[in-house]
């Protein structure tokens, strides 16, 4: 597994179009995206900018309850690529009477990394994924880059 981070979110082009929402995750020298709804780009957005919402988004809530339940998110993990369809696993832990329990949950990429953006935990994706998805620098065209 590679160390992934968020390199930005914004608009694609994929085979439907373009004006997709996109989210950009870099690991292994190689750049990886991801296309999501317009509600995840938003959320990660907010995420990546530190702003808080006016009420607590979806993401938001779901920390604040684990907490509550007394749970951490420890990682995300995109694992899995068929089909055109991304899948990750979200590593978390609980305690309860003294006791650790590892958990692990099925969840979108999206949702996934719009949490470890949240917790701050890390965001690893496979070396198969990469080899699948992964993309190089040089093949991305953006424009309102610094």
């Amino acid at each position: 597994m590679n160390e992934a981070t968020v390199e930005g979110v914004g608009v694609g082009v994929g085979d439907e179009g373009s004006g997709a929402p996109v989210v950009v995750l870099s690991a292994r020298d190689e750049l990886l995206p991801i296309f999501i709804s317009n509600d995840q780009a938003q959320s990660m957005q907010l995420a990546l900018d530190g702003e808080p919402f006016d009420r607590p988004l979806t993401h938001d809530l779901f920390v604040q309850m684990v907490a509550e339940f007394g749970g951490a998110i420890d990682r995300v993990r995109i694992d899995d690529l068929a089909d055109g369809t991304f899948y990750a696993k979200i590593d978390a832990e609980q305690y309860h009477g003294g006791e650790r329990t590892e958990l692990v949950f099925d969840g979108r990429p999206s949702d996934g990394i719009a949490l470890a953006l949240r917790v701050d935990c890390p965001i690893l994706v496979s070396d198969e994924v990469l080899d699948d998805a992964g993309r190089s620098p040089e093949e991305f065209d953006v424009e309102g880059a610094e």
